[in-house]
Formats: C-alpha cells, structure tokens, sequence
C-alpha cells in the first residue's frame, strides 16, 4: 500500500531546516521510496559536465538536490501550517490547515 504523505506535486512548500531553512518553493518531483522531494530553486547543487554532443560547452550546471519530507510544511495563502485531513461534504478525505482550519486545493 502506498504511503499517504502531508505533500503533493505542485504544492508551495517552505523549507524547515537545512541549508535552505526559510525558503520557499513549488514540489516539482517527490521520491516515496526515499521520503524525498525535489523543490523549485531550492538545495542547489553543482554539476561539472564534460562537453558532449548535447552538451558541446561543458562547464558547471546547477540542478535542484533533494529534500527529505519531514524538513517541509505546505503553505496556504502564504502562511506554512501542518496538515491533517477530515472528510468533506461529499464525504471525502481533504487535506485542511491545521492553523487555519482551510481546506488545502
């Protein structure tokens, strides 16, 4: 059974701690075997390339690096809060924010 997480691709989240602590971007991959997650412009690493036909310069090409989930809190209309998840109307499962009591699009 897959596990459930706190966090979606396409979420803004902000970075708990870390290198990065404080800053805040969008989830563009999430690893659910590592419990890691890939955020916009976040946890910058530096790659040496050799040139090649794709690549003819070479050089330093920066990437996005992982963040393990447990550093991350989704944030809703720009306050980070903790999540939870209670049944809705039609009766299914949403994520809300705990701080304000929203339901989390």
């Amino acid at each position: 059974m897959q596990k459930k997480l706190h966090i979606k691709v396409g979420d803004t989240v902000k970075i708990l701690s870390g290198e990065s602590r404080g800053q805040e971007g969008k989830i563009l991959v999430i690893d659910k075997k590592k419990d890691r997650a890939t955020v916009e412009g976040v946890a910058m690493l530096k790659k040496h390339a050799k040139p090649s036909a794709s690549n003819p310069e070479g050089g330093i090409i920066e990437k996005e690096g992982t963040v393990h989930i447990s550093n991350l809190m989704v944030v809703n209309k720009g306050v980070a809060s903790r999540t939870g998840r209670k049944a809705n109307k039609e009766g299914k499962l949403v994520r809300y924010s705990k701080k304000s009591g929203e339901e989390i699009k």
